[in-house]
């Protein structure tokens, strides 16, 4: 570890968080999390492939879907190298360039996975209120336009404090908190610019993606409630299961984690460590089976490669 004076001394390596006190245990902790690494790379690849490959699925929410499962790819890889890592290799040293990489990225997936959500809920409210018009309001061009602004959002609005860490005396020995990088209370600079914009950011983008969900479907379940048919309002409900799903799996998680952070200083550090690896890993891992499980076209599509895969 390179130590040098306060206007000269600066840690240069991190040292990575396991589960404290279960060290002897890595090895059998790192099997559900492999597990889940696992199931989230292949069920994503696989909704990945199914899009591109099924004309069926050659529609705007499953567009929407692809540019999901992509970044549930992206969250998945940010992590999973040093969290197992820790778990199988003890290997907890990570250099100041790899780590700042490593939080920009893994912010930056995060505020794109809240900005998908949203996306996806104004497809469903469009494929509802709209259904004649849905096919050319949300065309593949436009998708794949939102998808790159999203895209471009969620990197740029990260840009500036992962910047700013280049510039940071880290002076404050420890271990970060998580077996992925988190640095910030490792720093002895003045740090309220970040500590600033961080709050805003989340605030900004993605507490505007929670509300702007909200009323999409506050206006989904009116336009609903107008249809005459119950079986055609239950039909169109049931559209909307797998994203108001997915919202959950991401959001219910990143709370979790914030009210361990606020109100759970005196928590055991493992409890800290379990909530920050289920944040990061839930979302991807669950959307595919989600998907799979409640749509009717991917389950189809899967049942289909299956069924051809037998045949060979």
């Amino acid at each position: 570890m390179a130590i040098q004076p306060r206007t000269n001394f600066s840690f240069t390596t991190f040292l990575l968080t396991g589960f404290p006190g279960l060290e002897w245990a890595h090895c059998w902790i790192s099997l559900p999390i492999f597990a889940g690494y696992l199931v989230a790379l292949l069920g994503n690849i696989t909704i990945l492939h199914l899009v591109r490959t099924e004309n069926s699925l050659h529609q705007p929410m499953y567009y929407f879907l692809a540019i999901l499962a992509v970044t549930d790819l992206g969250l998945c890889m940010s992590t999973l190298p040093t969290v197992l890592g820790v778990l199988w290799f003890d290997a907890r040293a990570i250099g100041l360039v790899s780590c700042i990489l490593q939080q920009h990225f893994l912010h930056s997936f995060s505020f794109m996975e809240s900005a998908v959500l949203f996306a996806m809920s104004l497809d469903r409210l469009v494929a509802i209120r709209f259904p004649l018009r849905y096919a050319t309001i949300l065309s593949g061009p436009r998708v794949a336009l939102a998808g790159a602004i999203l895209g471009l959002r969620s990197a740029v609005i990260t840009a500036a404090p992962s910047i700013r860490l280049f510039t940071f005396q880290y002076c404050h020995p420890g271990a970060l908190s998580h077996a992925y990088c988190d640095m910030i209370r490792l720093a002895c600079s003045d740090t309220r610019f970040n500590s600033i914009y961080g709050l805003c950011i989340i605030m900004l983008a993605m507490g505007s993606d929670v509300l702007f969900i909200l009323i999409s479907y506050t206006i989904i379940l009116y336009t609903v409630l107008s249809i005459a048919s119950a079986r055609e309002r239950l039909k169109a409900l049931n559209t909307c299961v797998s994203h108001i799903l997915a919202v959950l799996c991401f959001y219910v998680p990143v709370l979790g984690l914030s009210i361990v952070h606020r109100f759970g200083r005196h928590a055991s550090p493992v409890v800290h460590v379990l909530m920050g690896t289920v944040s990061v890993l839930f979302p991807p891992l669950m959307n595919p089976v989600i998907y799979s499980v409640k749509t009717h076209q991917i389950r189809r599509a899967i049942l289909k490669v299956v069924s051809l895969g037998k045949l060979r």
